[in-house]
């Protein structure tokens, strides 16, 4: 089971296009003209009695607007978000108590009530009779540091365009973060968490929202390739895989080399990662020969001057590359260039500086040393592979990170099993049967099927070479 750095360069390169520039609280005031607005039919509950939205849209919630004595004026906002396709607008009715005095303490109830509905934007304000004009303010559900405001005049019975760029960034914000935090929980099963988002983020692509800027549109598309990436390679889908190589390469006519380079390097990096898990799991090397092509070309604007850290993680998602591409050739000039790939990233991924990255380069460079090992005589490599995989080990600690610690344990698993198979008694062999327990364990409590599978048929085999040893060595003849 080999790792990529498909979504933990996201934060570190993402500063100024990605996730980490737009995970935010967005925070608009704006200030509006009252006009008479026609009712609109809009979902409404009152507060008490709405229950969470379900989740499979992106949701705004709208709050009644404090002193909007005949409601007409709600009515319009949320009328208008209504137009949006791909969202839910729900009226929540009358909010808390908003204490306009104190944005902390504004903020954190209008979060609560975000967390306790399900929505992801919630817009709310108060219509200010001294000059009949309207005070709104939009709020997305996960904490950060964009933040705006502005004033705008309504002219029409529809929101202006000013509005419509607001409640955009608003949103992109939201969906952001939304991905950030999921992402944030690396080493975990996340593929049910994240099916609710992909659905979400596909819906909001196909239908892009007006008013959003060559970033926001970027950004959309790429949240939605990392999230289907994950899932589909944590839960096995393919067809995930696959969406999530159609929305890298739809970032690209967004974030283009031209203007922003090395946010156009992260797509390439993640749009190789897709295109190699992908390749792994179908015949033949098209897929994979893309993949090194991605990585190459993000090479190209990651160099190791210019962003070390990135220029090392698509290093080791390189030598991943190259490692499928030489289980599939003759010869081990493919094998050697991963080898040598993970040992250039681990010059600048040290344990003391990134230890669980330092571990993931560890566990990938066992990889590479097992594969070569198993076609070369002797068991030189085979060491080699199985003290790559026992440091890994030393940061991927089952609290820490699970599922990594449990994939590392199969890895370690299979380069015992090769190692036992060669020399003789059955030492090497009940340990790799106690790693791939280990790692089941771990799969199934998790539900992580597609893993558990891999694992269960590895513990069957080494059990299976194991009890043919045991009952050979204690067969009449063998005395």
């Amino acid at each position: 089971m080999e790792d990529v750095s498909f979504w933990g360069v996201i934060a570190g390169a993402g500063g100024v296009l990605g996730v980490g520039a737009l995970v935010a609280a967005y925070f608009s005031e704006t200030v509006r003209e009252l006009l008479p607005t026609p009712r609109r039919l809009v979902r409404r509950f009152r507060r008490r009695d709405l229950p969470p939205a379900p989740g499979l849209h992106f949701t705004v919630l709208v709050a009644d607007l404090k002193r909007d004595g005949d409601g007409r004026q709600t009515d319009h906002v949320a009328g208008a978000l209504d137009l949006y396709r791909g969202i839910d607008v729900i009226r929540i009715g009358p909010g808390p108590e908003w204490d306009f005095g104190s944005r902390a303490a504004l903020e954190l109830q209008a979060r609560r009530l975000l967390e306790e509905k399900n929505g992801d934007v919630l817009i709310f304000g108060e219509v200010a009779k001294a000059d009949e004009r309207l005070r709104l303010r939009i709020l997305g559900r996960h904490s950060g540091a964009k933040s705006g405001n502005g004033s705008y005049r309504l002219e029409t019975a529809e929101l202006p365009r000013d509005f419509d760029t607001d409640f955009a960034a608003a949103l992109v914000a939201a969906m952001a973060g939304e991905i950030a935090t999921v992402m944030g929980r690396r080493g975990t099963y996340l593929a049910d968490i994240l099916r609710p988002t992909v659905e979400k983020l596909s819906r909001l692509c196909e239908h892009m929202p007006t008013g959003l800027d060559t970033d926001q549109r970027g950004n959309l598309w790429h949240s939605l390739g990392l999230a289907a990436g994950v899932l589909g390679e944590q839960s096995g889908d393919d067809e995930r895989l696959r969406q999530a190589i159609h929305a890298f390469r739809a970032t690209f006519e967004e974030h283009t080399r031209e203007r922003v380079p090395l946010a156009w390097a992260m797509t390439q990096n993640n749009l190789g990662n897709a295109l190699a898990c992908l390749g792994e799991r179908e015949s033949g090397t098209v897929r994979l020969e893309e993949a090194v092509a991605a990585f190459r070309a993000a090479l190209d604007e990651r160099t190791r001057e210019r962003v070390p850290l990135d220029w090392a993680a698509t290093q080791n998602n390189l030598g991943t590359a190259l490692r499928c591409l030489g289980e599939r050739e003759s010869g081990t000039a493919r094998l050697e260039e991963a080898v040598a790939a993970f040992r250039a990233a681990l010059d600048e991924r040290t344990r003391e500086r990134v230890p669980l990255d330092w571990a993931m380069t560890q566990n990938n460079l066992g990889n590479a040393l097992l594969r070569l090992g198993e076609g070369e005589g002797g068991t030189a490599r085979l060491e080699e592979a199985v003290a790559a995989f026992r440091a890994a080990l030393d940061e991927r600690t089952r609290e820490r990170v699970p599922l990594d610690w449990a994939a590392t344990q199969n890895n370690l698993g299979d380069a015992l099993r090769c190692l036992g198979e060669r020399e003789g008694g059955t030492a090497r062999l009940e340990e790799a049967v106690a790693a791939f327990r280990k790692a089941l364990d771990v799969f199934a409590a998790a539900d992580a099927s597609h893993y558990a599978s891999i694992a269960s048929y590895n513990l069957r085999r080494t059990q299976a070479t194991l009890d043919e040893r045991h009952g050979a060595s204690s067969s009449p003849t063998s005395s």
